[in-house]
Parts: C-alpha cells; sequence; structure tokens
C-alpha cells in the first residue's frame, strides 16, 4: 500500500495485520465487520478460517498461538459473539499465550446508550486479559495494531482485546501506512544473577526443576535440555507442559498437576532447592499451593520469568530472574562455571518410566493399554490436543511427548478446547499427525467444529471417550457424596454416526482388542475419523479410582 492511497479502516486494519506477520484468523461473521471480511477477501496472504461458534473460533486462535508463539488471531462481533469468545480469552491469559481477539462493536454516535448488543468490554475482559483497546480513529489502526501485537507478545504472553466500532470500519483514510514489525524484545540475563544461580544449585543436595510456561518455545527447550542433562538436574513439567522437554531426557521426571507419580510428589517435597523457569506454580501444579507453598521453608526457590510482575507476586523467592526463558536457557547451557553433577536426574527418568507403564485392567476397554497401543503406533511429533476431564488423564500418564510443540492442552481447565485445538493444529502443521482427545460432555461443547475441520479439509483423528458421565464432577460427588448421583448423568447421541454426517470416517469400540483395531484403520486413513469409545464409568481415571471402590471408602 503506497502513502497517497486511499482505503477504508478495514482495510488498513488487515494490511497492518499483514506486516506483522498474521497469515490467518479465525472468526465467525458478523455485520460489524464486514469491512474487515470484504479486505480479506483480497487479501491471499491470509487464511480466513470461518467457524461455527465464537468459543471454537477463540479456542482456534489460542492454539494457534500456543504453536507458533505469534499472536492467534480471532474475530468475533459485539454482544453474544463477544461473550461467546470470552472463554478463548480467558485460556489465553490463564495459559499465557498470545491472542488477539478482535471485537466488532456499535457505532460511535450509539456508544453509551445500551444500543443493539452493547457491552462495555473495557469492564468485561479486564480481568481476562493484558489490555483492552478501543479504536475510534481509523488513522490511528497502525498504533493500534503494532501495540497490541507488541503487548500480546511481550512478558508474560497473552490475550490483547481490541474492539472495533463498525462506522470506523468504512471511514476512508489516505497518507496512513502499517507500522513495521514488532518483536518480542529481548531479554537478557544478568551474568551476576547467573553466577548467584550457579553458586545456589552447586551448594543443594537435592535439587529438582520445574519448567514450561510464558514465553517457551524450541530454542528454550533444547538448551534448558542441554544444561539440566549435563548436572543431572531432575527436570518435572508444570500442569499441561509436558512437552516443556524431551520426555526421552534422560534427566524427565514427568508431569505435575492431577494425578501425578507419589514419587515425583514426593520427590519435590524432599527438594532442598526448586528451579522454576517460565512457571507460574499456579494452584493445579503446586497441588493448591501445597506442594510448593508460598513461602517454602526449607527450601531454596530459584525462579525465572520473562514478567516481573510474577516474580515475588505468589511466591517468596530467594532468587528471582527476569529474562526470556530462551535466553536463561542458552546462558544456562553455556555457563563455564561446573557443578559437580547429581545423580538424581537418572533415578527421577527411572521412576517415570515405571510410572508410565501400564498395568493391566480388568475393564472391556482398558485405557492406559490403549494409550500405550497409541504410543506405539504414531511418530513421537504427534500433537495431541485435549480439553478438560477425567479423559485426559491417561494420555497425560502414559504418552510420552517427544515433540514440540505436541501438547495443547488448557491449563485453565476449559472443556471444549480439544477439537477447535486440533484444527488449528492440523492448518498450522498438515503434514504431522493431529489428535483430539474428547470426553463425551466435553466433546459436545464444541463438536460443531468438526464441520470446519471437514470445510477447510483437516486431516485430524477424534477420539472421543464415552463413558455417560461428566467423569470429573462425578468423580468428586461420589468422594464428597457417594451413591448421590445428581447432575452428572449424560445422555448421548451416537457419535459414530454423527461423525459420518459430517463427512468423516468413523468406528465405535468398546474393546481393547476393537479400538487398537480401529486406531491402525484411522491410521491409513486421511481427512476427518473417529474412534467413538464407550468405556464403563467405574473406570473414572487414569489415577484407579472407581465408583465402588470411592463408595466403598466411604462405607456405601
Amino acid at each position: 500500500m503506497t502513502e497517497t492511497k486511499t482505503v477504508n479502516g478495514g482495510r488498513l486494519l488487515v494490511d497492518c495485520l499483514i506486516v506483522q506477520g498474521c497469515d490467518r484468523i479465525f472468526a465467525v461473521p458478523g455485520e460489524s465487520f464486514l469491512a474487515v471480511l470484504d479486505a480479506l477477501h483480497d487479501s491471499p496472504e491470509v487464511q480466513t478460517v470461518i467457524c461455527r461458534q465464537e468459543g471454537g473460533a477463540a479456542f482456534m486462535a489460542c492454539a494457534d498461538g500456543a504453536m507458533t508463539g505469534k499472536p492467534g488471531v480471532c474475530f468475533v462481533t459485539r454482544g453474544p459473539g463477544a461473550t461467546n469468545a470470552s472463554i478463548g480469552a480467558h485460556v489465553a491469559f490463564q495459559d499465557s499465550q498470545p491472542m488477539l481477539l478482535f471485537i466488532g462493536d456499535v457505532d460511535r454516535s450509539m456508544r453509551d446508550r445500551e444500543g443493539f448488543q452493547e457491552v462495555d468490554f473495557g469492564l468485561m475482559f479486564a480481568p481476562l486479559s493484558k489490555a483492552v483497546l478501543r479504536i475510534d480513529d481509523p488513522r490511528r489502526i497502525p498504533e493500534y495494531v503494532a501495540r497490541a501485537w507488541q503487548t500480546a507478545i511481550s512478558g508474560r504472553p497473552g490475550p490483547v482485546v481490541v474492539v472495533l466500532p463498525e462506522d470506523m470500519l468504512l471511514d476512508e483514510v489516505s497518507g496512513i501506512a502499517p507500522r513495521p514489525p514488532v518483536y518480542r524484545p529481548a531479554q537478557a540475563v544478568c551474568p551476576d544473577a547467573m553466577t548467584a544461580m550457579m553458586r545456589l544449585i552447586g551448594d543443594a543436595a537435592a535439587p529438582v526443576a520445574i519448567v514450561g510456561g510464558a514465553g517457551w518455545h524450541a530454542k528454550a527447550r533444547e538448551h534448558f535440555t542441554a544444561f539440566a542433562e549435563r548436572i543431572g538436574l531432575p527436570v518435572a513439567g508444570a500442569f499441561r507442559r509436558q512437552d516443556a522437554v524431551a520426555n526421552s531426557s534422560t534427566v524427565w521426571a514427568g508431569n505435575l498437576g492431577y494425578g501425578p507419580n507419589p514419587k515425583l510428589v514426593q520427590r519435590i517435597k524432599d527438594a532442598d532447592l526448586i528451579l522454576a523457569v517460565g512457571a507460574r506454580l499456579g494452584e493445579a501444579t503446586t497441588e493448591g499451593y501445597t506442594l510448593v507453598t508460598p513461602d517454602h521453608p526449607g527450601q531454596v526457590l530459584i525462579h525465572i520469568h520473562p514478567d516481573p510482575d510474577e516474580l515475588g507476586r505468589v511466591y517468596r523467592a530467594d532468587l528471582a530472574i527476569c529474562a526470556d526463558v530462551g535466553e536463561f536457557a542458552e546462558e544456562a547451557a553455556l555457563w563455564d562455571d561446573e557443578v559437580i553433577p547429581f545423580d538424581a536426574g537418572e533415578e527421577a527418568h527411572l521412576q517415570w518410566l515405571d510410572w508410565t507403564t501400564a498395568k493391566p485392567a480388568a475393564f472391556p476397554i482398558d485405557m492406559a493399554a490403549c494409550v500405550t497401543a497409541m504410543r506405539a503406533s504414531f511418530p513421537d511429533d504427534a500433537i495431541i490436543c485435549n480439553g478438560a476431564g477425567n479423559f485426559s488423564g491417561w494420555w497425560h500418564r502414559y504418552w510420552h511427548y517427544n515433540g514440540f510443540p505436541t501438547q495443547l492442552a488448557p491449563t485453565a481447565g476449559a472443556m471444549g478446547y480439544g477439537v477447535p485445538a486440533a484444527v488449528a493444529a492440523a492448518l498450522r502443521h498438515p503434514e504431522r499427525t493431529v489428535v483430539a482427545l474428547a470426553g463425551d460432555g466435553d466433546f459436545l461443547m464444541n463438536g460443531q467444529e468438526l464441520a470446519t475441520a471437514v470445510q477447510y479439509g483437516c486431516d485430524l483423528l477424534v477420539i472421543l471417550i464415552d463413558n455417560g458421565t461428566y467423569g470429573t464432577i462425578r468423580m468428586h460427588q461420589e468422594r464428597e457424596f457417594p451413591a448421590r448421583v445428581s447432575g452428572t448423568s449424560l445422555v448421548n447421541p451416537d457419535f459414530a454416526m454423527l461423525a459420518k454426517a459430517y463427512g468423516g470416517w468413523s468406528e465405535r469400540v468398546e474393546t481393547t482388542a476393537d479400538f487398537i483395531a480401529a486406531l491402525e484403520q484411522a491410521r491409513e486413513r486421511k481427512g476427518l475419523r473417529l474412534i467413538h469409545a464407550l468405556i464403563d464409568p467405574e473406570q473414572l481415571s487414569a489415577g484407579g479410582a472407581t465408583i465402588s471402590g470411592l463408595r466403598a471408602k466411604a462405607g456405601k
């Protein structure tokens, strides 16, 4: 675009996004941003993915940001569209993933009258985003787009909401050009801080690292693995950050979160030094701030995070280092001072290998055996996508996440994330195997995005675990109110037929052998595939919880 060209706000906005590196937009169309859709019509640089519900579109943008490190971009309309999309902003915020949520709004002249579908987005999204920006003057579009992009990727990455009045997008301007691309600021590590860190680690007897989170990427993974392996440092992944280090690494100790290896939990409790890199040490990772307490008496905490606002916010740190995790990891890998290697890394890895070795279970479909069989036949770089529910626990325990990125799973615990994330993954990495994991309750929250998958030719496999109940809540219910089932039972459709209605291949399975056979059939096919696995609700979790066991424990 030349500086003398006259364009409307919608065209200028799209041009600015293209300059920043946007190549894909997820959207549900709305009349409030028709000028943007019109500009996208003539923008081959950007693929516009039209979704079936705004929550699915926002989840796709969140997952895309997680894979690329660039903001995933989502467009929705005001009111109902924005409220539907808010779940994606919430996940991007808690997961520290860069995302831009553009919301078409009422005309500027109608603001503050509670017009049709009007919402105060500044109030609504304040706790769900890093910033809420509003563009009232089309001449400032380049400024705001660059600012939104920069904010989303800097420090602790996260979502930025940009509000677009409909009439502003139609205004014409001339002599305005997009700003140049912006990049994540470099945050080098202070050498004195590195010296202090190495001294603390060298003085420790039982150190443990907890990694994964804000700004984690392939560079951080490679260098931190080299550092940890060199000194024999056991490495645990924060909740749903299991691909932060290749699980084949000789120092990988497993994942924290729900249902972790008891031996890993004990190792964390016994540690005299905890090195947290990128992780916020949130509620799930720390078992409600009890596994590692905010004041951690008897333990030294070294906390590395790219956002100064996270350091000291909840946890008292003995050494706080504000730095990009990749820059930190590279500096640690190249550090000259020798640390006498620990022998705990190899021991922790062997304990994890034992923990992920499936033991036979007496159920028609033995989920641990199914995941083990799947692991043996799928490539290391397969991308596993899941929402929330006990069904995901079998993969969290028995799957080996060796490639990167290979885990798309919301640390915010949002249901309905798996299918949209798999669509985003299949579009971003068409050369890789993509699997969406879903429970029956989880699937029906965003299963409509299978239509999006088919429309855009996505190659993905859905494994749908159907036990006729909201399994996680049922487990808690049986623990707290045994034998008093209320509000957790589900009557489901025939999911295999539903997948066929969308134009995919499907198979209904009720035994382990049938599951493994269906898996092989699915691997030989392309496009949308779905395995509908009916499991006994008695098989509540990967940790061995059963309905009868919980009732027996309560004397019911």
